[in-house]
């Protein structure tokens, strides 16, 4: 059985990571899962509803027998470590590199644009 306690640490261990890695803001676990969303791969994500779920139980106590200590324990070890493998800078990085492309690819098509104007109105 899982006490309300131990839950309640594992629910902020893992919103703290949340909070360090992607920036939410939030005040419990169920709405920082929600607002992380699809940045958080699928499997990573199921794992993440479970102990939302399983934090739910936990703050009843009888409901809180029905909580599988092994289980939470293996989903809580599996989001941490993706949420410790995450590296900020990288992300951050890439981010600036898809809108440096972004922008690299429109202006190459305005300009392909304006020569083939040019090309049209004769003036090539």
């Amino acid at each position: 059985m899982m006490s309300d306690r131990d839950m309640a640490a594992k629910a902020n261990a893992v919103l703290g990571l949340l909070r360090e890695k992607f920036g939410v803001q939030a005040r419990d676990l169920r709405r920082g899962v929600r607002r992380v969303g699809r940045r958080l791969p699928r499997r990573v994500r199921e794992r993440a509803d479970r102990l939302v779920a399983a934090e739910t139980l936990a703050q009843n106590p009888k409901l809180a027998r029905q909580i599988d200590a092994a289980a939470v324990e293996k989903d809580f070890d599996a989001v941490v470590s993706h949420l410790r493998g995450i590296d900020v800078a990288d992300r951050r990085r890439g981010r600036l590199l898809a809108v440096a492309a972004t922008i690299a690819a429109n202006l190459l098509a305005v300009i392909a644009a304006f020569i083939v104007w040019l090309w049209w109105r004769g003036y090539v």
